[in-house]
């Protein structure tokens, strides 16, 4: 066979580098590090929650909890899922609600992946960053424990440097700044080569107390218009991120 044809649904050399370069990403230059927020962003743990919180209810008489109340409560944390569940269900219990964060803990911690999955293009944007150069962080008000068991679950935390969990620092969660600073300082990168990704009214005002960037996707757990979030961007879709940090460039 001549040495310019090629098996059948191969290209030539020239072409398959020039489609491989197609496919490269370019990170701007002020671009330095990418930091999201977990649950409603990357992964859709909406599913593994609720279990978690009905196996807990079941246990102490309550009725379970649904899809809809459950997106409306992510976001602050386990303690806050727990006092607005229990809420919604008949009110708070008058010795408190340690007992049931702890047992909703006991539980979930080990089955954090049972029903969750990520959004789509989620495992292929760490991907594509890193490739690219950037330093990639997680700011999550979820327990740091249970946020590691999903990312190395999902094959996901070879690209992470730095994770903050809700349990991280003390009496420190967002969406106080010091929470995203915290991050960005075990990246070893300022705020004004940052950009914060998230759903949720706490990662948007995080993010721009601290004067970083603040994008907002779509398809998360926003608890009301995604318009009222008052992100500097909102995408669709995890592709639409290279546009928004060429656009911040």
């Amino acid at each position: 066979m001549a040495s310019g044809l090629c098996h059948k649904g191969q290209f030539p050399p020239s072409q398959r580098l020039f489609r491989i370069l197609a496919m490269t990403h370019h990170l701007p230059d002020s671009i330095k590090a990418v930091v999201f927020d977990l649950d409603g962003t990357l992964i859709d743990s909406e599913a593994d929650l609720r279990a978690a919180v009905n196996r807990v209810f079941d246990e102490i008489g309550r009725r379970p909890i649904t899809r809809n109340e459950v997106v409306m409560m992510v976001g602050d944390g386990v303690p806050k899922l727990v006092e607005r569940a229990l809420e919604a269900t008949g009110g708070l219990p008058d010795d408190g609600t340690d007992d049931v964060v702890a047992r909703f803990l006991e539980f979930y911690e080990g089955h954090a992946t049972d029903l969750s999955q990520p959004f789509p293009g989620a495992q292929d944007i760490l991907r594509e960053l890193v490739a690219a150069g950037a330093r990639i962080g997680l700011c999550t008000n979820k327990p740091e424990a249970p946020a590691h068991e999903i990312l190395e679950f999902f094959g996901i935390a070879k690209y992470f440097g730095a994770v903050v969990g809700g349990d991280s620092l003390p009496g420190i969660r967002k969406p106080d700044p010091r929470h995203l600073a915290a991050v960005l300082e075990k990246l070893g990168t300022d705020p004004a080569h940052a950009v914060m990704v998230g759903d949720n009214a706490n990662d948007i005002q995080t993010a721009q107390a601290l004067g970083v960037p603040a994008i907002a996707v779509s398809f998360g757990y926003p608890r009301g218009p995604i318009a009222a979030l008052n992100a500097d961007v909102v995408i669709d879709q995890f592709d639409d991120l290279w546009d928004v940090l060429a656009g911040l460039a």
